[in-house]
């Protein structure tokens, strides 16, 4: 495309196009060769009427005499421009601006080249006669007509600046010969395109290296016109050169900022997003280039404020590097590795300093930049060929991260003071993603350290049950959640299991997590069933929001809760849910299902009741308990449902709860996933027949006595003869008590776990209390001996009455 301008009919400038002009081939006679579709459109005469007529034919009749003085005047000095008077096929006069060039073909037979276009498109004679004499001998465009064999016929004086020797020199000869060191093929074939379809080639735009300054790429804009001779023949080609480099490397420069913007800072991890920056500037602006961040960045601590001390080395770990080259071979230092450099480099100046460095070529016997790679630069620039270098710091709000290094090799041109700006400039703009990313390093870490602290440190270990945990929190987008589980010893060798989900991420849903996590534990400890203990949980959630709770207790209103009670003597799960997924149960054969668990209301949504079910297991089953992000995921198998993959995970045989927890989780949860998972695996042990032993008793006081011998002998049977005094105490107030104030059937039950337990049932609701007798008091000490003689006591309500305990150590 052409860059001269011409003037639209509204009086704003348009840029004329070489296609716009009328471009006519004359013989050596004045006949007509070649009339294209400009010159039809121009004056109306279609190229059958006028190829082979006399040119003179065409002008007014004054016009025409003067032709001869013309002709004789453009051999004279190169070519001839003014205005002359055409005539229309419709008879009417229109004034044209005309500039004639004497061109040879490869014959060296002349011809005339008559390039005309309206004069009333341009205001004025003057600049009319100006714009037609740039156009052909003075223009920065180059200009040049080729034969059909693609062989130069004529070009102007302009072409000689984009090399190839000067006009005469091209005659008779190809691009390809001239401009060896062009892209000489893939311009040809543009000609040959035009040459054969009669289509325009506007605008092409072409990068090259000049044989005059091989490692200066230059920018083309180049326009191709096909001319036709009689008959419509094509006779060659006419096409123009218009250097854009500069405005080609805006573009680019503007382009480089524009994919820094949109793909710099994708994600909140440092290293990440330094890898990101070195990923954007190869290869647009640089061969190689490496991002080296301070430590403590990379772990989220503050940036340099102060110089990095008087040591001559100062350690930057390598955050991110990327080459032109597959392989990244010039890297010295992998991604995640530390590099030392001497306090006087370029690298450490500019990290102190926060100014920019530049040198346009490195001297390849310099001083070694890096403290702990002997002669490593030298290789690289040896081996490498890199031979220009630019240091920018990595600045944001005033601190510096570190430092980006740039490099070119080969044919490559040296870094300009323009590009020196451009790399500031992306920098700068990735500085603001990196200081993000590492603000948020720091907040990640310290919520789940928080998150860490709240939740059970370490898994309980237990005879009924084999515990495993496998927690993986979202990604860095998304931030840290709510998720909770926990292990609640309970009386009677029973543990609760427990897996709840906050809504929400951050400090705030964890805070939630962690209050909550303290509430059921409370409840737990006073061994309600499990729809009871959702049902106060629930009440708890309700109250505060109703009374306006503000941060973490706010957010408490939809979270999930299962709740399962696992007994050991009788090999039974007790499970309550508010609006948590059913648990998966996995048979001692492999046979995976979920649980026929009805889902109550989310915590403080609706108040409704919550329902529990008994859930028989045998030995050796597992239990799956686990968040909704274990199903949300987008892992590898995604065209099958999620809940279909987490049956077959759990279903896959493996001796370790662990391995399989970590199995599942491959299996289901994509590497980067937006909500918490947490999954916990209970692996059920039931008591062995000889670890317990039970009586029914009548209500008869007569019985307490008979009630104690059978607890010492079975004492005596697990070989226990220490615990006999402090146990036949206990089952002698307990059965006592059971008898003189509690009704129904009477059951004395001993179990032999980690510890000593004695269970007295019986059918009465009424709760005992701990008193504290005067001295002058018969009666009212029992509960309080108990309290003294062993280690904890307690009471638990059945749904037919309840169960006085009390635990006793082994030791």
């Amino acid at each position: 495309m052409v860059d001269f301008e011409e003037h639209g009919h509204d009086g704003r400038q348009a840029p004329l196009d070489i296609a716009d002009a009328a471009l006519v081939l004359c013989d050596a006679r004045g006949r007509v060769e070649g009339w294209p579709a400009g010159a039809e459109r121009l004056f109306g005469h279609a190229s059958a009427d006028v190829v082979g007529r006399a040119a003179a034919s065409l002008l007014a009749p004054d016009d025409a005499a003067r032709l001869s003085e013309l002709a004789a005047e453009c051999r004279a000095h190169g070519g001839w421009s003014g205005r002359l008077t055409a005539r229309r096929k419709d008879g009417s006069l229109v004034d044209v601006m005309v500039q004639l060039a004497r061109v040879t073909d490869g014959d060296g037979t002349p011809h005339w080249l008559v390039v005309s276009a309206e004069a009333s498109s341009f205001p004025g004679w003057e600049m009319s006669r100006a714009v037609l004499e740039k156009l052909l001998m003075q223009t920065p465009v180059g200009m040049a007509v080729v034969d059909t064999d693609l062989r130069f016929v004529w070009s102007n004086l302009a072409l000689e600046r984009f090399g190839g020797g000067s006009a005469q020199d091209r005659i008779g000869r190809r691009l390809a010969e001239i401009q060896p060191g062009l892209d000489a093929q893939a311009l040809e074939a543009q000609m040959q395109r035009v040459l054969e379809s009669g289509e325009p080639v506007l605008g092409y735009e072409h990068l090259g290296r000049p044989q005059s300054d091989p490692r200066s790429e230059r920018a083309h804009a180049m326009s191709f016109v096909r001319l036709d001779g009689v008959n419509g023949r094509p006779i060659g080609v006419c096409y123009t050169v218009l250097d854009i480099t500069e405005r080609y490397r805006n573009r680019q420069r503007l382009t480089l900022l524009d994919r820094a913007g949109t793909a710099i800072g994708q994600s909140l991890d440092v290293l990440r997003t330094a890898q990101e920056l070195a990923d954007v500037a190869v290869p647009d602006l640089a061969d190689f280039v490496t991002v080296d961040l301070l430590d403590t960045v990379i772990r989220g601590g503050d940036p340099l404020t102060g110089p990095p001390g008087d040591t001559d080395r100062v350690a930057l770990r390598r955050g991110g590097q990327q080459s032109a080259r597959p392989g990244v071979p010039e890297a010295v230092v992998d991604v995640g590795n530390l590099a030392s450099y001497h306090s006087w480099s370029p690298p450490i100046r500019a990290l102190v300093d926060g100014r920019s460095w530049r040198v346009e070529w490195l001297d390849p016997q310099g001083p070694e930049w890096a403290a702990d790679i002997p002669g490593g630069r030298r290789r690289l620039l040896r081996e490498q060929g890199l031979h220009t270098a630019m240091v920018v710091p990595i600045r944001a709000r005033g601190t510096t991260m570190g430092v980006t290094s740039l490099f070119r090799r080969g044919r490559s041109e040296p870094f300009s003071p323009d590009d020196l700006r451009l790399a500031e400039e992306f920098v700068a703009r990735a500085a603001v993603c990196l200081d993000n990313a590492r603000r948020y390093t720091r907040e990640r870490a310290a919520a789940l350290t928080l998150q860490r602290s709240l939740l059970p440190q370490g898994v309980l270990e237990h005879s009924a049950l084999t515990l495993a945990t496998s927690y993986r929190p979202a990604d860095e987008l998304a931030g840290v959640g709510g998720d909770w589980y926990d292990v609640i010893p309970l009386s009677g060798a029973r543990l609760a299991l427990v897996v709840g989900e906050v809504r929400g991420h951050g400090i705030g849903a964890i805070a939630t997590m962690g209050r909550l996590r303290t509430a059921v534990q409370t409840l737990a400890a006073l061994d309600l069933r499990p729809e009871e203990l959702l049902a106060r949980l629930d009440d708890l959630v309700s109250r505060v929001s109703e009374e306006g709770g503000q941060g973490a207790d706010a957010g408490a209103v939809g979270t999930s809760c299962l709740y399962a009670v696992y007994d050991p003597v009788g090999r039974c799960f007790t499970l309550a849910s508010a609006g948590h997924p059913p648990p998966v149960i996995v048979a001692p054969d492999g046979t995976a299902a979920f649980a026929d668990l009805p889902v109550g209301p989310q915590l403080g949504v609706s108040g409704l009741p919550f329902e529990a079910v008994e859930v028989s297991v045998k030995e050796d089953s597992v239990l799956a308990l686990y968040t909704d992000g274990l199903l949300a995921g987008a892992g590898p198998g995604a065209g099958e449902p999620a809940k279909d993959r987490l049956l077959h995970a759990l279903a896959a045989p493996d001796d370790s709860l662990d391995a399989l927890g970590e199995a599942v989780l491959g299996a289901l949860v994509p590497r980067r996933q937006h909500d918490d998972v947490t999954l916990l695996l209970a692996r059920t042990r039931g008591l062995a027949p000889d670890r317990f032993a039970s009586w029914e008793l009548t209500a008869d006081p007569a019985l307490v006595g008979r009630a104690r011998e059978m607890a010492a002998q079975q004492l005596t049977e697990w070989e226990l003869p220490a615990l006999t005094f402090t146990t036949e105490l206990v089952v002698s107030e307990l059965v006592t008590n059971a008898i003189r104030y509690g009704s129904g059937p009477i059951r004395l039950r001993l179990i032999l776990e980690h510890t000593l337990i004695c269970e007295v049932c019986d059918g009465s609701s009424t709760s005992p209390y701990l008193r504290h007798p005067r001295t002058t008091d018969e009666g009212g000490r029992g509960l309080f001996l108990i309290s003294q003689f062993t280690h904890r006591w307690g009471t638990r309500y059945t749904t037919d009455g309840k169960v006085i305990w009390a635990e006793q150590l082994l030791t």
